[in-house]
């Protein structure tokens, strides 16, 4: 029979087996990344492994104390049934034969002895074990459905935040727009209002020219009344336009 004690110094000596359970023990999954979520479960599924070979080992160490001490039981009872006999015999001889046996059976009980302390002490050593992985199987479980789950909701806290992020954009984008229009909007409005008020004032201009060419243009009567006429050209200096061609060949040497 090959001891539990050797399998458990072996397992127990394996760097992978012992590296998955100190890393398992030692993580904090608060802020754990993807990356690491999978190293985790990697160290997770070699734990199970291991935890499938130790309950192996711990039904196989148990089946074989249960053997052995229900062997010494039997045996036990057999040594008390010869000696009840040996006590009761009255024949010396058979006396004798029933003693050589009971002796028989009381040495191989006391070898017995050790084994069956062994056996029993190495099922209960792969029944610690295996509780010991079992529950740090069970916690690094835990702690990897926490950590997913705590990923997961990061992850949609982070989408939200960046679809919010793009609605704020969008916010701003449209009222640096909307600001823009509005200013366009409002030159427009200046400018045009410029341009009437100038169309006003030339308007105003062209109106006063007007009244002012009509005040200063002179009467109808004054144009067609030929002695008017002439009288308002007497009073302003004005010389009546030569008529006949001695009067404007006159006009011309007059200017030479």
């Amino acid at each position: 029979m090959i001891s539990f004690i050797r399998n458990l110094v072996g397992v127990k000596t394996d760097q992978a087996v012992q590296s998955a359970v100190e890393a398992l023990v030692r993580w904090d999954p608060k802020a754990a990344t993807e990356a690491e979520l999978r190293t985790m479960e990697e160290h997770l599924d070699s734990l199970g492994l291991q935890v499938a070979q130790a309950r192996a080992a711990y039904e196989k160490e148990q089946k074989e104390a249960d053997a052995i001490l229900q062997l010494s039981r039997q045996r036990m009872a057999a040594a008390e049934h010869l000696q009840r006999q040996m006590e009761s015999e009255a024949d010396a001889g058979r006396k004798a034969q029933l003693e050589k046996s009971l002796e028989t059976l009381v040495g191989m009980l006391e070898q017995m002895a050790p084994d069956i302390d062994r056996e029993e002490q190495d099922a209960v050593d792969a029944r610690e074990f295996l509780t010991m992985l079992e529950t740090t199987y069970a916690e690094a479980g835990g702690k990897l459905k926490a950590a997913r789950s705590a990923l997961q909701r990061a992850e949609r806290d982070m989408g939200r935040a960046a679809q919010q992020r793009d609605m704020a954009e969008q916010r701003a984008e449209a009222a640096r727009q909307a600001a823009g229009l509005s200013g366009a909007t409002s030159s427009l409005g200046t400018a045009l209002k410029a341009m009437q008020d100038a169309a006003a004032r030339d308007l105003a201009q062209a109106e006063a020219s007007s009244a002012k060419a009509r005040l200063l243009k002179p009467s109808k009567p004054e144009e067609d009344d030929p002695n008017i006429k002439a009288a308002l050209d007497a009073a302003t200096g004005a010389k009546p336009a030569p008529s006949s061609l001695s009067d404007r060949l006159a006009s011309l040497k007059s200017r030479h």
